[in-house]
């Protein structure tokens, strides 16, 4: 039995092997929206110094 491909897919595969510069676009689309830098110690520490306590009923104005 052979596995289901939709056209959609069909479609975007054969895209992408006819315009293989696509492929170093996407990856730089993913790295600027997605693929975070890790932080160092000290930024690690201003921000959870920074950060303010929550009120356990947020809609509560006392």
């Amino acid at each position: 039995m052979a596995m289901y491909e939709s056209d959609h897919t069909r479609f975007i595969r054969e895209w992408l092997e006819k315009h293989p510069e696509e492929l170093a676009e996407q990856k730089a689309g993913r790295a600027l929206w997605w693929d975070k830098a890790p932080r160092d110690l000290e930024e690690q520490r201003r921000l959870a110094e920074a950060r303010v306590p929550q009120k356990p009923y947020y809609y509560d104005a006392n």
